[in-house]
């Protein structure tokens, strides 16, 4: 699941950047959220956005206990945080995309990196007893876990990145590759 909007301007870049969600939107999400989930291992992004949605959905779930994984942090863009994409610039959204898989936007993480720790994250799911497994996290994990769940271990350029990710408070369900 994607926490619910966050307390941002619109077009900046905030992929680390610890921000607050919208309290209405985070408690509609969580009230939707506690009404699908069956009985599963509850794990969330330590980042407050997310923090918040997990919050709220165990007052209404108290069976569930979510707890903190750092690997369901969203992408790190480096300098580029908390800036306008607009002002970040053609020819350094250029470099990143001609070499996606490996390049650090920003000096911050590689798509590669964000794909290994994605890829940990669910070894470490499957690795559980129960048979299903809830992510409070973000766009950039969601977009991971689909690329991971695929089969696929690295994009072969930014066209073969996912566009679609859960809307904020949105959910996808994907079933986890075999070993």
């Amino acid at each position: 699941m994607r926490h619910a909007q966050p307390l941002v301007a619109p077009g900046l870049c905030y992929g680390r950047l610890d921000l607050a969600a919208d309290r209405d939107a985070t408690a509609q999400a969580a009230a939707a959220l506690a009404a699908a989930l069956p009985d599963c291992a509850v794990f969330t992004s330590p980042q407050r956005r997310c923090r918040q949605l997990a919050v709220a959905l165990q007052a209404r779930r108290p069976d569930l206990r979510p707890e903190v994984d750092e690997r369901l942090r969203e992408f790190d863009f480096g300098t580029w945080e908390g800036q306008a994409w607009d002002a970040i610039g053609a020819a350094a959204l250029d470099a990143w995309t001609a070499d996606f898989a490996h390049h650090a936007p920003g000096g911050g993480e590689t798509v590669r990196a964000l794909l290994a720790r994605v890829g940990a994250a669910f070894e470490a799911s499957r690795a559980l007893a129960q048979a299903e497994v809830a992510w409070i996290t973000h766009a950039g994990v969601a977009r991971a876990a689909s690329v991971w769940a695929a089969g696929r271990r690295t994009p072969g350029s930014a066209a073969d990145w996912p566009h679609a990710a859960p809307g904020f408070g949105g959910w996808v369900t994907l079933e986890m590759p075999a070993t």
